[in-house]
C-alpha cells in the first residue's frame, strides 16, 4: 500500500490533473472560471481572500522550490539543510496561518450567508474544506519538524519529490519511515492535485496563462458594439489624403 500511495499515485494525481485540465479547457472554456459573490459581504471577502491567497501562493512557491531544488544546488550555495529546515519552518508557518485564517473566514461565510450558501456548489465547499484540511495538517507538520532541526528529515521528502520528478524506480523508500502526519499531507495534496480540473480551482491556470495568452493571441482583439443599427453613410469616419 506504501508504494502504491507515494510511487504510483502521484502518477495518477498528476496525469489526471494535467489531463484533465487541458480538456476541460477545450471543452467547457466557459466553466473556466470562479464564480463570483463579490456583492455580498464585500469587506468579509476582500480579507479572507487576500490572506487566503497571499498565504497559499508562499506555500505553493515554497513547496515547490524546497522539494524539486537539487541537494547538491543548496550545498553549492552553502545553505545548510538545518538552515533550510528552520527557513521552511517560519516561512511555511506564517503563510500556513495566513492562508488558514483567511480559509476560515471564506469558509464562514459561505456558511453563514444563506445568499451565499445557495449559490455555492458542493464542490466549491468541499474543495475549500480539502484545502483548509490541508492546511491544519501542514501546521501540525511544523511540530513534528521542530524535534529534528538537523535538517535529514527535509533532505528525506527532497529525495522522494525528485524521485517522482525523474521517475526513478523505488522513489517511496524514501518517506517509508516518515511521521504519519506527514504521509497523510502528501496524500491530501495528492488528492486535490487529482480533483482539481473538476474544481473552481483551475482558475488559478489563468493567472498564470492571461498574460501569455495575451502576448500571444493571434490577430486583432474583437470589439463588438451595443449599437442596435448600422451607421449612416453620413456618419462614418472618412480618411484624409495625406499631404
Amino acid at each position: 500500500m506504501h508504494n502504491f500511495l507515494f510511487g504510483l499515485y502521484p502518477y495518477i494525481a498528476l496525469s489526471v490533473l494535467i489531463i484533465g485540465s487541458i480538456a476541460r479547457y477545450e471543452r467547457d472554456p466557459f466553466t473556466w472560471k470562479s464564480s463570483s459573490s463579490q456583492l455580498l459581504r464585500r469587506k468579509q471577502l476582500v480579507v479572507g481572500s487576500i490572506l487566503f491567497h497571499v498565504g497559499v501562493l508562499v506555500i505553493f512557491f515554497g513547496h515547490l522550490i524546497g522539494l524539486l531544488t537539487p541537494i547538491w544546488l543548496f550545498d553549492a550555495l552553502g545553505i545548510g539543510h538545518g538552515t533550510k529546515q528552520v527557513l521552511a519552518v517560519v516561512a511555511g508557518g506564517i503563510a500556513g496561518v495566513m492562508a488558514l485564517v483567511g480559509g476560515g473566514m471564506l469558509m464562514h461565510r459561505r456558511w453563514t450567508d444563506p445568499r451565499i450558501r445557495r449559490t455555492s456548489s458542493f464542490a466549491d465547499n468541499a474543495i475549500l474544506a480539502l484545502l483548509l484540511a490541508q492546511l491544519v495538517l501542514g501546521l501540525g507538520t511544523i511540530f513534528v519538524s521542530l524535534q529534528h532541526l538537523d535538517g535529514h528529515e527535509m533532505t528525506t521528502f527532497m529525495a522522494w519529490a525528485l524521485g517522482i520528478v525523474t521517475f526513478q524506480s523505488g522513489a517511496a523508500d524514501h518517506i517509508a519511515g516518515a511521521a504519519l502526519i506527514f504521509k497523510l499531507h502528501i496524500f491530501l495534496g495528492l488528492t486535490i492535485f487529482l480533483v482539481f480540473p473538476f474544481t473552481r480551482l483551475v482558475h488559478i491556470l489563468s493567472g498564470f496563462s492571461a498574460p501569455i495568452r495575451y502576448l500571444l493571441r493571434p490577430g486583432y482583439q474583437i470589439v463588438r458594439t451595443r449599437r442596435q443599427k448600422p451607421l449612416a453613410a453620413s456618419d462614418t469616419p472618412k480618411s484624409t489624403p495625406a499631404e
